[in-house]
């Protein structure tokens, strides 16, 4: 069986799709830091896309590995040209698949940053895109201000340091720029998190600050943020997905790609050099992202906490158990049409009603089999800007919030560490520790968790807040989950 490279193209199973253009004859224009599976699942797709319409060829990606991990992924893309599979999982069993060929090249930083800076300040690069998750932004989850005080940025900030940092090498990129007379490239953030341009200004902006006030000031006046919302499921591949890849399609692919046909990509249309013609591609190009954001941070991914640590608790491991059980179905659309809905703004072009069904749809594909311990994950980050936004604007109007409130006991119970069965819980949170050393004392101090100012705030002041929360705890405590659900849904 032959591996997946650029001279075995031709020889694929006619059920494989393959790149129709010439990727010799691509250039980049976009330098990307983050080449994951969701980068490769969404960007690199629709640009793939275009691609194959005759489109965007001067708008290649040159990928950018940064972190030690990453290195792995240079070797994959190294052996294989920088193609790999794509494979569409349908709910109703069938899939897809395609090799996608958007990315021509991949640098590894840690082995040469003058690489990865040069390509940035070269003239063909027009935009410099992210997809380095929420950590990667490196602002202080509290205050919301960059930290200077990392190790690494305090590094970069040295003169003469060789950076190890998206940051550094940035806004290297962009200082060796302005020196030469070019305009800045587009700095565009593509992470799940809302105002991602908008944060991604503030965050390099202030290390340019630090570095050099003039350079600051330069990148704050001119080079662009624009903000988007992105979102399509796309699970950690696993060797299952590499063996089904290469039994339907006859061929090895080293890091394949997996996720559902869903794919939506909402962008504000702010760019400095031009960009490809995403609209084409099916992008949503707006002035506005940020009713669509909140849309999909209150619905989508505040409802994968709904579903994630009551489904652990009451024994199912995957989304898709979770979302075909008619209880837990019907709590998350009590949420989202109850709670989550009167706080959004209008968001033109979207049925809401038919969004939220599609939600349900997606959570129940049986075949992505997105796990709920990657949705439990990393709680302390998600939960405040999700679900807790959603809360206090309930407070404020008066509305309902028990449901919310509920999301909130199911955690702090998922924090103890073992499930209704009794078997153990590996909590995966940057705040491990003090959160489920206040988890193992609610028994006998009920507000112990949500007493946790950093996380919660002064939510353990509202009487109105605390009282529902303390009453799903006691229900999760004394019931379980699915009792605990129905509770819910009789005071509906």
């Amino acid at each position: 069986m032959p591996a997946l490279e650029p001279s075995v193209l031709s020889g694929l199973s006619a059920s494989l799709a393959v790149p129709s253009y010439d990727r010799s004859g691509l250039t980049a224009g976009i330098v990307h830091f983050g080449v994951g599976g969701f980068h490769r699942a969404h960007q690199a797709m629709y640009l793939d896309r275009l691609m194959n319409a005759g489109q965007a060829h001067d708008w290649a990606i040159c990928g950018v590995g940064v972190l030690p991990g990453d290195a792995r992924m240079k070797q994959v893309m190294d052996n294989q040209g920088c193609l790999y599979t794509l494979m569409v999982k349908n709910p109703d069993g069938t899939r897809e698949g395609r090799v996608i060929g958007s990315i021509i090249e991949y640098l590894f930083a840690p082995e040469d940053p003058e690489a990865v800076i040069e390509k940035m300040a070269s003239e063909a690069i027009r935009i410099v895109s992210l997809t380095v998750t929420e950590g990667g932004y490196n602002f202080h989850h509290v205050t919301g201000e960059f930290d200077a005080d990392n190790p690494d940025v305090v590094h970069d900030l040295q003169p003469g340091a060789a950076p190890r940092t998206t940051f550094g090498l940035v806004t290297e990129a962009l200082a060796r720029r302005r020196a030469r007379g070019l305009a800045p490239f587009t700095v565009m953030s593509c992470d799940n998190i809302q105002g991602n341009g908008d944060v991604a200004r503030k965050m390099f902006t202030a290390f340019a600050n630090l570095k050099d006030p003039e350079l600051g000031a330069w990148v704050e006046n001119n080079v662009p943020f624009p903000n988007s919302m992105v979102d399509r499921i796309t699970p950690v591949t696993t060797d299952a997905d590499r063996e089904a890849i290469a039994a339907e399609f006859g061929i090895e692919d080293g890091w394949p790609v997996v996720c559902e046909p869903f794919e939506q990509w909402v962008l504000e249309d702010h760019f400095s050099l031009g960009r490809p013609p995403f609209e084409d591609a099916g992008v949503q190009l707006v002035a506005d992202v940020e009713p669509y954001e909140l849309m999909k941070l209150r619905l989508l991914n505040a409802s994968h906490q709904g579903m994630c640590y009551f489904g652990y608790l009451a024994g199912y491991r995957y989304a898709h158990e979770v979302a075909q059980d008619g209880l837990f179905a019907q709590f998350l659309l009590d949420y989202m049409d109850k709670e989550a809905t009167p706080t959004l703004h209008p968001v033109p072009g979207i049925d809401l009603d038919a969004y939220k069904r599609t939600l349900i749809e997606r959570f129940s594909n049986e075949h992505v089999r997105d796990t709920l311990a990657r949705l439990c994950a990393e709680s302390s980050d998600r939960i405040p800007k999700w679900l807790l936004p959603v809360i206090r604007i309930n407070l404020e109007r008066g509305w309902e919030i028990h449901r919310s409130a509920a999301i909130v006991a199911s955690w702090a119970r998922y924090d103890e560490g073992t499930d209704e069965q009794g078997n153990p819980i590996d909590v995966v949170d940057r705040l491990k520790e003090p959160l489920m050393a206040a988890a193992a004392r609610q028994h006998e101090e009920p507000l112990a968790f949500i007493s946790n100012r950093e996380v919660f705030g002064d939510l353990i002041d509202n009487p109105v807040f605390v009282t529902a929360y303390t009453r799903a705890l006691n229900d999760l405590h004394g019931v379980g989950a699915r009792a605990a659900l129905e509770s819910l849904a009789s005071r509906s």
